[in-house]
C-alpha cells in the first residue's frame, strides 16, 4: 500500500510524541462448521464493519494514560466488541507487525496482533458486540471472514477481499492468514500495489 511502510516495534516505539499509536487484533478460532453441510469452514475469523464502510479489526488508538500499547488494545476491544472481550486479553506475546504511514496527517503506527481463542469466545463476542458501547457508531458490525472458495472462482474469500479496507488491514489480513496457516497457498490473492 503506497505511503505505509513495515517497521518494527522497537522503531515504532522510539518515533517520538508526533506519532499516534493505534493497535488493531485479529481474533480466530477452529471451527469445524460446513457451509450447507459440505464447504468446511476451518477458522472463524473475525474483521468488523467500520463507521466510514471500510473493513478493519477491532481496535483503536492508545492514550497514554493506557500505560502500554496492549492494555490501551484491551481498552479498545472492550468497547468495540463488550463484555465477551473480558473474557480473554492480548498481551506482547500476541503481536505480530507495526505499519508506520506519514501521510497525510496524522502520522499513525498500526500495531496489529493475533489471538486464537475458543469458538464460544467467539460466539459470545458475535452474540455481545451490539450491546458494546462503540456498536452503532465507531463500529456498524462484526463480519466473518469466508477462507474458502466457492466453485465459480469468484465467491467466499476472493468475492471479500474486493471489499474497501482501512490502511494495512487486507494485506494484515492476508499476512495472517498465511503466516498461520489458516489459508492453503493456492487460495491467496496476487499481492495488490
Amino acid at each position: 500500500m503506497a505511503g505505509v511502510r513495515r517497521i518494527t516495534l522497537s522503531e515504532a516505539l522510539d518515533l517520538g510524541p508526533s506519532w499516534r499509536h493505534a493497535c488493531h487484533a485479529l481474533l480466530y478460532a477452529p471451527d469445524p462448521g460446513r457451509l450447507f453441510g459440505r464447504i468446511p469452514l476451518r477458522y472463524a475469523v473475525l474483521m468488523q464493519m467500520r463507521f466510514d464502510g471500510r473493513l478493519g479489526f477491532p481496535g483503536g488508538f492508545v492514550d497514554a494514560q493506557d500505560g502500554s500499547l496492549e492494555a490501551g488494545l484491551n481498552r479498545e476491544l472492550l468497547e468495540e466488541l463488550g463484555e465477551g472481550a473480558a473474557a480473554f486479553s492480548l498481551g506482547p506475546e500476541d503481536y505480530r507487525s507495526s505499519h508506520a504511514t506519514a501521510t497525510p496527517p496524522p502520522r499513525v503506527v498500526a500495531h496489529f496482533y493475533v489471538k486464537q481463542l475458543t469458538l464460544d469466545q467467539v460466539q459470545a463476542l458475535e452474540a455481545g458486540a451490539p450491546r458494546a458501547k462503540d456498536h452503532g457508531q465507531e463500529v456498524l458490525g462484526l463480519v466473518r471472514v469466508p477462507l474458502y472458495t466457492l466453485r465459480d472462482g469468484v465467491g467466499g474469500l476472493p468475492a471479500f477481499l474486493e471489499n474497501s479496507f482501512i490502511g494495512a488491514a487486507r494485506d494484515q489480513l492476508l499476512e495472517a492468514l498465511q503466516g498461520l496457516g489458516l489459508l492453503e497457498t493456492r487460495q491467496l490473492p496476487p499481492a495488490r500495489h
